[in-house]
């Protein structure tokens, strides 16, 4: 995420928007390296935070990535609308490879050491864990590439 954010700051159009869909998925460790403090405000100003699940500082930081990946504002209310839609439909977010269970990321417990894996419950981040799945991967960048 560092190398992310050195990226976008550089101006990188396609690391700029895909900062922005991270931080507004709330994907680990993309809210802090992502925030902008004081960033500009249409946010505020278009009434754009309304039906957004997404604390208000960060999604000003979302539009800010937004509007420099894109180098306008131009469609970034629908870009954002994009993320909400993805956001509420909910997905895969399990690591366990045998899990069928959808939902919202947020519902999704991550791993106390990496903070990268996701998983729907207890059970399944053990049974992952014992079958070698994520123990193989803890701590590195691929932790785990759930289905979305």
């Amino acid at each position: 995420m560092q190398w992310a954010r050195r990226a976008a700051d550089l101006g990188q159009a396609d690391v700029c928007l895909t900062l922005a869909a991270r931080m507004y998925q709330d994907l680990p460790y993309a809210r802090e390296v992502g925030h902008v403090v004081g960033a500009a405000g249409l946010a505020s100003s278009s009434g754009v935070m309304e039906r957004h699940d997404v604390p208000a500082d960060v999604l000003t930081s979302v539009i800010h990535w937004m509007r420099k990946g894109r180098g306008h504002d131009i469609g970034v209310d629908i870009g954002l609308e994009v993320y909400r839609r993805g956001a509420l439909e909910g997905g895969k977010f399990c690591c366990n490879d045998g899990c069928e269970v959808l939902g919202q990321m947020r519902d999704f417990k991550v791993c106390p050491q990496c903070k990268t894996a996701r998983y729907c419950g207890d059970a399944c981040q053990k049974q992952d864990w014992n079958a070698g799945g994520h123990k193989a991967t803890c701590g590195t960048f691929v932790a785990c590439k759930p289905a979305t």
